[in-house]
């Protein structure tokens, strides 16, 4: 995986004579939007700047920018240079291209995931669907079905850039390994090896003493056994019922405020499915930023539950 964030994108803004630009490498099965490019040519004053790459000299975002420019007679155009790999022009032109101007279509939005997954085999499902503007069951589906799927590694990279085994159990029992053959290594080598947290190295490391000083035996990656369970096909309000009862969650001040953040947040997939169609199209974006930072909070709380669980099994 590319870190975008990590990839300098000049602020400069450069006339370039539009005879030396390269066409984009067309995100778009239906190629330029002739329509799009007349209303663009009409508008007064410059066009925003079109990104391009450096070293290649082909457009990276800004194509119908591009024609609407050439449909005026003019000569040049204002550019803003991207410098970083191809793989990276690639990720940036499919988050450009579904968060302003004309966006992709679902057809062109899955291919585009399919290039993605193809080009950052490790990069994570969410991280995948937070470029391409789909869901992450939905690039898992992509990913299992794709032949670009069959050659995959067993990290993948989040949207907050760190290393995960696909498998927490395996990155718990790669830890388990490391730390036996090197016992002095400190939380963060071992994580960053492992693809796990350091919080899991450590309770992966207590339980090791534990077992050496004859304590009980080290079950990596077996689920732990509790009084509220989701028995795997209990609704979600049956389940939130149990919880709320649940004295240990109850009668403490922790628990409460738990209880509280899982009411406050509750939605279910009926509940805003009535809602997308009527938020504003100028409101959207910011509505899916803000529903993204929530869901990889939670997605972050899950992962370091299931850990804690697995770890102290």
């Amino acid at each position: 995986m590319v870190d975008l964030a990590s990839v300098v994108q000049s602020t400069r803004i450069t006339e370039v004579a539009i005879d030396a630009l390269r066409p984009a490498d067309s995100l778009r099965s239906a190629g330029v939007d002739a329509e799009h490019v007349q209303l663009l040519a009409q508008m007064d004053g410059n066009l925003p700047p079109i990104c391009v790459h450096r070293e290649t000299m082909r457009v990276v975002d800004g194509m119908h920018r591009l024609h609407a420019a050439m449909l005026r007679g003019d000569s040049t155009v204002d550019v803003v240079f991207f410098d970083g790999d191809e793989t990276a022009a690639l990720l940036l032109a499919v988050e450009a291209n579904t968060t302003h101007g004309l966006p992709l279509t679902l057809a062109d939005r899955q291919a585009a995931a399919e290039r993605i997954i193809a080009a950052c085999p490790a990069m994570s499902d969410r991280a995948i669907a937070a470029t391409a503007g789909l869901s992450p069951k939905t690039i898992g589906a992509i990913r299992n079905r794709t032949s670009a799927g069959a050659s995959q590694t067993d990290v993948r990279i989040g949207l907050d850039g760190r290393r995960r085994m696909v498998s927490g159990a395996e990155g718990r029992q790669a830890a388990q390994r490391i730390l036996a053959e090197s016992p002095n290594a400190s939380l963060r080598e071992v994580a960053k090896a492992a693809g796990i947290s350091p919080n899991t190295v450590r309770r992966v490391r207590a339980q090791m003493s534990e077992e050496s000083a004859g304590g009980r035996s080290i079950r990596v990656g077996r689920p732990r056994t509790s009084s509220v369970s989701t028995g795997g096909c209990k609704d979600l309000p049956v389940v939130l019922g149990e919880l709320q009862r649940d004295p240990s969650l109850r009668l403490t001040e922790t628990g409460r405020s738990l209880l509280r953040w899982l009411m406050a947040h509750r939605i279910e997939e009926r509940e805003w499915q009535t809602v997308v169609g009527s938020v504003p199209p100028h409101c959207a974006e910011v509505v899916s930023e803000v529903a993204r930072r929530y869901a990889d909070s939670w997605r972050r709380l899950a992962e370091e539950l299931a850990d804690s669980t697995s770890a102290t099994a």
